[in-house]
């Protein structure tokens, strides 16, 4: 299994990329710039294509989540331009870092009452970055955390998004457990039908990420808070299992997104190889 956790980019890529090794990780999450900003970071590319080599080198998978303003669903003309650059800006760092891809959120309905023009402008802000990306780097969009019922919670909207796309094969996914505990997608006692009907449709063929996330409340709340997978969280131990064990996932990385507080990275990787993995 390769599980791994996201980490800082305070002594560069290649240093966070020092930093998974060095915690046992096989995979690793990271913000390419600052993560509450849409600006254009000139990064270093030296240091980029160090980190490339060195995860080639260690055979460790990594990816950028996109900062958290570059929602797909932007609600004014000049906040579109901003996140068409901006995630260009970031499928560019992840292709010199060696990043499988970009995550990026869906975002909020900009009229509830009429959803389908939200819905338009996901497509419409996919084809305006992915036309003029060229790399092997892709935009993953992750499933929403809303009540259920919610813009962006099933599996059938990605993947029906992604379809009418005119760059479907720049688009891949990241499926978070929090968020789809906490839109009903997957009640804890679910998953075989989620994975019989995400095969059905093609979700899983494009899946590349796993946010590996417990929950603080109970499923079908809408409410996004992580807690960490081992007796934290309203998901039990033996739910997850039934992700962890699905033979197709084996090489998809597992990324924390779990509060360190309550249980440090390094030692929650530790427990979850000892548990899942190969105990190394």
């Amino acid at each position: 299994m390769k599980f791994g956790c996201h980490l800082s980019i305070k002594q560069g890529y290649l240093g966070a990329a020092k930093q998974a090794v060095a915690i046992n990780a096989a995979a690793f999450q990271y913000f390419p710039k600052n993560p509450r900003s849409l600006g254009i970071k000139a990064f270093n590319r030296e240091d980029a294509a160090m980190c490339n080599q060195y995860c080639r080198h260690k055979g460790i998978i990594s990816v950028i989540h996109s900062p958290y303003p570059g929602t797909l669903i932007p609600h004014d003309n000049k906040m579109r331009e901003k996140v068409v650059a901006s995630l260009l800006n970031d499928l560019e760092i992840a292709e010199a870092c060696g990043s499988i891809g970009v995550v990026v959120h869906f975002g909020k309905p900009i009229d509830r009452s009429d959803l389908l023009i939200s819905y338009q402008l996901v497509i419409k802000m996919l084809n305006a970055i992915l036309q003029q990306w060229e790399g092997e780097a892709k935009l993953l969009i992750e499933n929403n955390a809303g009540v259920p019922g919610s813009m962006g919670t099933t599996l059938e909207e990605l993947v029906q998004v992604r379809s009418l796309s005119q760059y479907p094969e720049k688009i891949g996914f990241c499926f978070d457990t929090c968020h789809a505990f906490a839109s009903g997608l997957w009640t804890g006692e679910n998953w075989e039908d989620i994975w019989e009907k995400g095969e059905a449709i093609g979700y899983f063929e494009e899946l590349q990420v796993i946010h590996f996330n417990n929950s603080k409340y109970p499923t079908g709340l809408g409410k996004d808070r992580h807690a960490s997978i081992f007796d934290a969280g309203f998901i039990k131990e033996e739910q997850f299992a039934k992700i962890v064990n699905t033979p197709q996932l084996q090489n998809i990385p597992f990324i924390l997104e779990t509060p360190k507080e309550e249980c440090p990275h390094e030692r929650e990787i530790q427990l979850l190889q000892e548990k899942w993995g190969d105990g190394e």
